[in-house]
């Protein structure tokens, strides 16, 4: 009984100096890290009063520290920052869908301020930025070097009053200067309009007005259209969106979806953290879906495409999204301040990570660069009815006649949209010729 006691206690003994062996490095690394913050702490403590003592002007403590802050988030990734009591009250207000501005959304690449996308109705927009467009300069003061937050302070300014920025565009070999007059900028979340059968979507951002507004436009273009046995399918208008709230995101992937995962999150070390799921119900009753998208599509509007299009709810058209697949948790500071810090990746339903990647659409449609040569011109064909002495056709019956006459104003209609928008048109001829192979339409409830 002894050697058995003994022989445990043996057992016991050897585990405790195996344990003691092992953890002993491990706490000796532990403390030699803790010990190389606190050194490097001591540095930063020493520099910033080297600075206050000996530089040649004086300078703020509080400047010094908070461009300390934001050296420190922004060095992490384009997105994490950190945000003064002003910045923190001014993005609440954005996200409640009207702030002041020019109507852009931008980040940073290389040092430059790089355009996500131009809002609707927008200056930006008025003036002609595109996704993609380098800002380099504001009122002749360059950009480079500066934080994003400082760029974004330069690009704002009082309604009314004009600012120009130096723009770089792939494609054309010089800078050039874009004036613009800021706005205060009143956001629509979301729009709906009949474009013959098909309910266009147009979905701007998302704020926490655009489910509702979309939800709200939806329903009375049914209505308009006499029910929804009328409606031949959905666009979804996502380009140039640049995202906004993810509950949002979620509700509007909702809309159209019966069951299924939306979107998942997945923090440090790949640990699942959010997972949202869709409730029973179709806004769209079944209804086949078109979601447009292109490079300033981002971030939450990413998560719609990409739910819809891994749950084959939708055929994404356009080009290529933006690629901002990362979660930024806002966190409250003292005196009001805030910091954006990113703290997760998106997932599609499928598994896939947005991130650099974005959307790939289904079918690759490149929108036209405007023509200013082309502008207005429409090219005539010459048929059988324009030569000398041509005789009619009497063979139509009146009703076949108004046919024919409907027919050709559609057609005529669906070419003025495609000189304007050449993508939206792309998707409605989608959806007319899903219809026409007898696609099967909802029926209203009698």
């Amino acid at each position: 009984m002894k050697k058995i006691v003994l022989a445990a206690g043996g057992g016991i003994l050897l585990g405790l100096a195996v344990t003691t062996q092992v953890a002993g490095p491990l706490i000796a690394q532990e403390a030699a890290a803790n010990q190389s913050v606190y050194q490097q702490l001591d540095l930063f403590g020493d520099i910033f009063q080297r600075i206050r003592a000996d530089y040649v002007e004086e300078v703020e403590p509080s400047d010094l520290i908070e461009a300390a802050i934001n050296g420190m988030l922004s060095s992490l990734d384009p997105h994490s920052s950190y945000l003064s009591a002003e910045d923190a009250a001014r993005m609440r207000t954005q996200t409640r869908g009207e702030f002041g501005g020019l109507g852009l959304e931008v980040t940073q690449e290389d040092g430059w301020v790089k355009v996500i996308s131009p809002m609707d109705g927008t200056p930006a927009e008025a003036a002609g930025l595109m996704a993609g467009d380098f800002i380099t300069a504001v009122n002749g003061e360059t950009l480079m070097g500066m934080t994003l937050d400082a760029a974004v302070t330069l690009l704002k300014g009082p309604a009314g009053s004009e600012v120009t920025i130096t723009v770089a565009r792939e494609g054309t070999p010089e800078p050039f200067d874009v004036t613009l007059v800021r706005d205060m900028i009143e956001l629509t979340a979301a729009r709906a309009r009949l474009e013959g059968e098909t309910v266009v979507l147009r979905v701007t951002t998302f704020s926490d007005q655009t489910f509702d507004q979309m939800a709200a436009g939806l329903a009375a273009q049914i209505e308009l259209a006499g029910g929804i046995e009328n409606v031949n399918g959905i666009v979804l208008d996502l380009r140039n969106n640049p995202g906004g709230l993810l509950n949002q995101a979620v509700l509007v992937s909702d809309a159209f979806l019966d069951a299924g995962e939306i979107v998942s999150t997945r923090g440090r070390g790949n640990v699942v953290g959010d997972r949202f799921n869709a409730s029973p119900g179709d806004l769209a009753q079944g209804l086949p879906i078109v979601v447009l998208v292109n490079g300033g599509t981002a971030s939450a509007s990413e998560i719609v495409a990409g739910a819809l299009q891994d749950h084959r709810r939708a055929v994404v058209v356009g080009t290529q999204s933006f690629g901002k697949g990362s979660v930024q948790t806002l966190m409250p500071l003292q005196g009001d301040a805030a910091m954006r810090l990113t703290t997760a990746l998106y997932y599609t339903p499928s598994g896939r990570s947005i991130q650099a990647l974005g959307i790939s659409p289904d079918i690759v449609v490149q929108q036209p660069l405007p023509d200013a040569d082309a502008a207005g011109v429409v090219e005539e064909g010459f048929h059988e009815a324009d030569l000398r002495g041509a005789f009619g056709n009497t063979t139509l019956t009146e009703d076949e006649a108004r046919q024919l006459e409907e027919e050709r104003a559609r057609a005529e209609a669906a070419a003025a949209l495609r000189a304007e928008d050449y993508q939206l048109a792309y998707a409605i001829d989608i959806l007319r010729g899903l219809s026409t192979l007898g696609a099967i339409r909802p029926v209203s409830a009698q």
